[in-house]
C-alpha cells in the first residue's frame, strides 16, 4: 500500500471530513470539445499525479494519510447545460460545498459548462491536494489533451514523507530542540488565548472583475518604470483601500504566498503540491504616497523571500501536528492580523489558439475559506489581461463594503501614474 500522512498545511486544509475547502479554476473555450477526449484526457492526467488516485484515509490515531488505490474510480465529468456569461461563478460558488469524501472517488472533478459554440471547464479540487500552480498544470494538461489525445504524460511517485526535502547536511537531533521549544511556545500560546464562540455563518462569496488589456499593459509597464513589481503595487493599493474604507479597523497588513517550488526544485512545475509558504506585508507610514510604499514592500518581499527557509518549514510543521486542532479552531475563530491574503498567480503561460478551439480567456481560482478572516484576492494574467478573484463572508466583510475596497483599490492604481 502507498501512502503517506498529510503534511501540517494540508491537515490544516483537510479541515475534517465534513467540511468541505475547495478550489475552483475556469477556463472559457470557443469550439467544440468532444465528451470522449475529455474523458480521455480525465484518465491519463489522473494516472499521472497519484494524489487523484488517492483517498484520505484515518490510520493511526485518527491521523489522515493519503492513500493511493488501484481501484480508484475516474474523476467525473458533470455536463451542465450553458444559459449565461455568469454560469462558471454561480458554479463555482456551488463547488465549494460538495465534500470529497465519498468512499473510493478521486480527489477531484471535472464540471463542462456546455454551449453550442462556447463552454467553460471548470477544474475542483480539494485545497489540500494543490496550490496554485498545481491547479494551472491540470488545466494546461487538460487543453493539451483535448487538443492532441494521443499525447501522453509522464507518471511520478507519491513522496513518502518531507524528510526527502531534507538537504544532506540537515542535523535533526539539533533540529529537534527547536521544535521543541516552538512547540511549547506554541502550547503557551493557546493556552493564553481566551476560547471564542465567534464564526462565519454568513454567506461567502465572489466579486470578480477583468482589466482590459490596454489598462493591463499601462500598469505592467508604468510598475516597471518605476522599479517595483505589479505585485507590489497590489498589496500596496488594497492595505490602502482597507485603510481608507475601514478606518481604525484596517490591519495595513496583506499575507502574501510564495510558491514553493521557487526553494524546493525537487517539487517540478507539473507535480501536485499543496503548501505554500507565506509572507506578511506592511503598509507602514499612514501619509506615504503609493509609488513610495509600493518601494518598500518590493524591498520587504524580497528581504522575507530571501529568509525562507522552505525545506526546515516543512519539517518544522511536521513537529507541530498535536496542535493541529487548536490552530484550525484558531482560524475559524479569530480575526488575524491582516486585510487580506493576497495571491498573485502572475502570467499563465498557456496557448491561446488550439486545433480545434481557442482559449478565450481563464478565471482567477476562487475559494471559500472556512476562517473567520477569510478575505482573500487571487488573481491572474492572461492574454494580455489581469483578472481579480475576491472572496470572503458576509459575516465578516459585508459584500457592499468590499466592492466598496476592490472599487478604492482600482482608483488608487489608476491615481498612480
Amino acid at each position: 500500500m502507498i501512502e503517506r500522512k498529510l503534511m501540517l498545511v494540508e491537515r490544516i486544509m483537510y479541515v475534517d471530513p465534513e467540511t468541505p475547502l475547495n478550489c475552483v479554476f475556469t477556463a472559457k473555450i470557443q469550439g467544440k470539445i468532444d465528451e470522449e477526449h475529455i474523458r480521455n484526457a480525465l484518465a491519463k492526467i489522473q494516472w499521472k499525479h497519484p494524489l487523484l488516485r488517492s483517498a484520505i484515509e484515518m490510520i493511526d490515531t485518527k491521523q489522515p494519510h493519503f492513500v493511493v488505490q488501484e481501484d480508484m474510480k475516474s474523476i467525473p465529468l458533470q455536463i451542465v447545460e450553458r444559459k449565461t456569461e455568469h454560469d462558471w461563478l454561480i458554479v463555482s460558488e456551488r463547488e465549494w460545498y460538495h465534500p470529497f469524501n465519498t468512499d473510493n472517488k478521486p480527489l477531484a472533478r471535472l464540471i463542462w459548462i456546455k454551449g453550442g459554440a462556447v463552454s467553460e471547464l471548470l477544474w475542483v479540487l480539494p485545497h489540500c491536494v494543490c496550490d496554485g500552480t498545481s491547479i494551472v498544470t491540470l488545466m494546461r494538461e487538460l487543453l493539451s489533451l483535448l487538443d492532441d489525445p494521443s499525447q501522453e504524460l509522464q507518471p511520478y511517485p507519491l513522496f513518502k514523507s518531507v524528510n526527502n526535502f531534507l538537504p544532506q547536511d540537515f542535523e535533526p537531533q539539533k533540529k529537534s530542540r527547536k521544535a521543541k521549544l516552538y512547540l511549547l511556545l506554541a502550547r503557551f500560546f493557546f493556552f493564553l488565548q481566551r476560547k471564542s464562540r465567534i464564526r462565519n455563518s454568513g454567506k461567502n462569496y465572489t466579486i470578480h472583475w477583468k482589466l482590459d488589456t490596454k489598462t493591463t499593459a499601462t500598469i505592467t509597464q508604468s510598475c516597471k518604470e518605476q522599479g517595483f513589481s505589479v505585485h507590489a503595487l497590489l498589496c500596496t493599493a488594497f492595505m490602502q483601500a482597507f485603510r481608507e474604507v475601514q478606518g481604525k479597523l484596517a490591519k495595513s497588513k496583506a499575507i502574501s504566498p510564495v510558491d514553493i517550488r521557487h526553494f524546493i526544485p525537487e517539487i517540478k512545475q507539473d507535480h501536485m503540491f499543496a503548501f505554500a509558504p507565506t509572507v506578511e506585508l506592511s503598509l507602514k507610514k499612514r501619509k506615504e504616497n503609493v509609488l513610495a510604499s509600493a518601494h518598500a514592500i518590493k524591498s520587504e518581499l524580497a528581504q522575507k523571500v530571501k529568509k525562507v527557509n522552505a525545506r526546515e518549514l516543512l519539517w518544522m510543521g511536521e513537529q507541530m501536528h498535536p496542535l493541529v486542532e487548536r490552530m484550525i479552531s484558531m482560524l475559524k475563530s479569530t480575526a488575524g492580523g491582516h486585510d487580506i491574503t493576497l495571491s498573485n498567480m502572475g502570467k499563465i503561460q498557456m496557448p491561446n489558439t488550439y486545433k480545434n478551439f481557442i482559449l478565450e480567456t481563464l478565471y482567477s481560482p476562487t475559494v471559500a475559506f472556512p476562517w473567520l478572516n477569510s478575505n482573500t484576492l487571487v488573481t491572474t494574467t492572461f492574454n494580455q489581461q489581469m483578472d481579480f478573484t475576491f472572496m470572503s463572508n458576509e459575516d465578516f466583510l459585508p459584500k457592499e463594503e468590499a466592492i466598496k475596497i476592490k472599487d478604492k483599490a482600482i482608483e488608487i492604481m489608476n491615481l498612480s501614474f
